[in-house]
Parts: structure tokens; sequence; C-alpha cells
């Protein structure tokens, strides 16, 4: 019984590891991540409800976090992630709460995957992990 108790401790440690690798993008440089929101707080609000949107700080250039279903919240990087972050322009923004784009090209970017929607762009938004840790705090982090 310890056996399988260690098995599955073992598979789940690699999955979740495996979830929380980096992604290949050369063009973003790695910072630690690890932001808590107060989704009671004003700037916060719109993230009470599913399909609402909020920008926060954090990250290299700010981040975008959704709330995909009223539990389930996607956080992404604001920088684009094809262009270098230091470009004045290279800030995402949201447009009609359904896509990120970029002002420097008005490259597009799914708010809820962020996948890229424009053809020639290789990279997707920087995905960072957001964890509902209680009914009004939200914890955004890459570690």
């Amino acid at each position: 019984m310890i056996k399988k108790l260690i098995l599955f401790l073992a598979i789940i440690t690699l999955v979740a590891c495996s979830s929380s690798a980096p992604d290949n993008n050369n063009n973003l440089p790695y910072i630690p991540v690890n932001e808590t929101i107060n989704l009671n707080s004003p700037q916060y609000i719109n993230l009470q409800v599913p399909g609402g949107w909020a920008y926060a700080p954090g990250g290299l250039r700010g981040l975008i976090i959704y709330n995909f279903n009223g539990t389930d919240f996607v956080a992404f990087d604001r920088a684009c992630p094809h262009l270098s972050p230091s470009e004045s322009c290279s800030q995402m923004i949201v447009e009609s709460s359904i896509k990120m784009i970029c002002p420097c090209d008005d490259t597009e970017f799914n708010i809820i995957t962020g996948a890229p929607l424009t053809t020639g762009i290789n990279f997707a938004a920087r995905e960072y992990r957001a964890t509902l840790i209680s009914a009004s705090t939200l914890t955004i982090s890459n570690f």
C-alpha cells in the first residue's frame, strides 16, 4: 500500500513540475513572479465575474488576469512575447474583453489561452499560474 502511495505522489509531482516549466521564449527574460490579488479591491472588482479581466502589477510589463468561469483564472504577462520587453510599445492591452493586442504591430493573442491569433507569430503570451486560495484571494506565480 505504501509503495502505491509513493508511486502516486511521484506521478503527481512530475505532472505538477511539467506544467510549471518555463516557456522557450528567448525574447522574454525569466523573472520570478509572486503576486497576491485581493478580489474585493475596487481595481479588481471585474474579476469577480466570469469573463471579467483586470490589469495588475507583476511580471515584466504587468499582468492581465482573466476570470474563466468564476473559479478558474488565467494570468499572462503584458509583455508582447515576440518583441523585446524594453520596447516602449510592447505592453499588451485587452480589446473587447476577448483578446490581447500588442500595440507595436497590432498582433493579437487569445485572452483565455494566450495563443497567437495573428499568422506568423510563433510565441504565445507568457502564462503564470493563477490560483484561487480563498473566495477573495488570488495568487499569481511562476514557481
